[in-house]
């Protein structure tokens, strides 16, 4: 599978379920979201902006999403928002590539691409520098309409947090 495979398998809405645990602070909560994933164009607006913030050629990039997620604790905590995401590949191998998002509503300011990578067992696991903390996130199909995502976070003092999610597919999308 290679990345183009990855989020074309991806597109549609989706019921996630996700674990977070913060190491830190020896506790855990769950929350439960619906999550729109719609691919974008590359000559998008959204995207040619993403990829003059990272300083990319909006035609080096191979493909881009448009992620939109409804998140809802167990605190009845409300949480909206949307990500524009590009992937532009490495010249050296397709399985490989730097990773650009934005998230439109955020006031944080990344001046650092990120990277991708997809395994031999057709898992996509991104790597992102925020700050002093790394994070990765690790994505695999357990079939065609169920997605596995486990994600870390580390910075100076070891590993922070840790998170599992599954999702369910509930329809597809339109793309455009």
């Amino acid at each position: 599978m290679n990345i183009e495979e990855f989020f074309e398998l991806s597109a549609g809405k989706w019921f996630a379920h996700r674990t977070y645990t913060d190491l830190i602070s020896k506790t855990s909560e769950e929350g439960k979201s619906e999550l729109i994933i719609k691919s974008l164009p590359i000559d998008h607006p959204g995207v040619i902006q993403v990829c003059q913030k990272y300083q990319f050629d909006p035609k080096q990039a191979t493909c881009s999403a448009n992620f939109y997620w409804d998140d809802i604790t167990k605190l009845n905590q409300k949480e909206t928002g949307s990500m524009i995401i590009v992937l532009i590949p490495s010249t050296e191998s397709p399985l490989l590539g730097k990773f650009l998002h934005q998230i439109p509503e955020s006031n944080v300011s990344l001046h650092l691409p990120g990277s991708y990578k997809i395994g031999e067992d057709e898992a996509l696991t991104l790597y992102v520098r925020v700050g002093n903390t790394y994070l990765e996130e690790r994505l695999w199909f357990a079939s065609p309409n169920l997605r596995m995502r486990v994600s870390v976070a580390k910075n100076a003092g070891g590993v922070s947090y840790t998170s599992f999610t599954s999702e369910i597919r509930m329809s597809d999308v339109t793309t455009k």
